[in-house]
C-alpha cells in the first residue's frame, strides 16, 4: 500500500463517518479487512510514521489550546485524530500548527480531537486477518521528547502569543 492509498482510506472513512472518530476507526478496520496482512502492515507503517512525526511541541501546544488542556495520552489521541482529518489538514498542521484555526471548519472539544480507536484500527484488522498481534513495524521509535521548543502550557499569555489565530478563534 502506498501513501496515496493510505490517505484515500483515511479520507473515505472520515467522509463516510461524517467526522465521527469512532465510526471512522470502525470503517478503517472494515476497509483493511479487504486487504492482505502485508498491506495492513503497510497501512500501519504509514499511520505510525505520521504519528511519530506529529510528536512536536508546537502541535502539542495547539492541541492544548483546542482541547483546553492535553495530557500525554490526550495528545496521543489528538495526533490520531489529526491523521484522521486527512493529508491537507495533517500536513498543514505540521507545517504551522496555528494554521489549524483556518484549516478546521469547526472544532467541538467534546467530539473532536480524540481518535484513540483510529490508532488501533490497523492492529485490530491485522489480528482479525491473522489471529496474531501486529509484529514490529521496523520504524524508528518516537523521539523521547517532542521535537522543537517546549511550550509552557500553563502560561496563557505565552500560548496566545505563540498561537494567535487558534487563541482568537477557539478561546473566549
Amino acid at each position: 500500500m502506498d501513501e496515496t492509498e493510505f490517505w484515500q482510506i483515511v479520507d473515505t472513512s472520515r467522509e463516510t463517518a461524517e467526522g465521527d472518530p469512532e465510526d471512522q476507526a470502525d470503517l478503517v478496520v472494515e476497509r483493511l479487512l479487504q486487504f492482505d496482512p502485508d498491506s495492513v502492515l503497510d497501512f500501519s507503517r504509514h499511520f505510525e510514521a505520521r504519528f511519530n512525526r506529529a510528536y512536536d511541541w508546537d502541535l502539542w501546544g495547539a492541541a492544548w489550546v483546542l482541547l483546553d488542556g492535553a495530557s500525554d495520552d490526550a495528545f496521543d489521541y489528538f495526533r490520531c485524530w489529526l491523521i484522521g482529518q486527512g493529508r491537507e489538514i495533517f500536513e498543514g498542521a505540521l507545517h504551522d500548527p496555528d494554521q489549524l484555526a483556518e484549516l478546521l471548519d469547526d472544532f467541538d472539544e467534546e467530539l473532536d480531537g480524540d481518535a484513540e480507536e483510529l490508532g488501533y484500527a490497523a492492529d485490530e484488522a491485522y489480528e482479525q486477518l491473522t489471529g496474531a498481534q501486529t509484529p514490529e513495524l521496523g520504524l524508528p521509535p518516537q523521539p523521547r521528547e517532542p521535537v522543537g521548543t517546549p511550550v509552557d502550557f500553563e502560561d496563557e499569555t505565552a500560548l496566545a502569543e505563540r498561537f494567535p489565530k487558534l487563541w482568537s478563534r477557539f478561546k473566549p
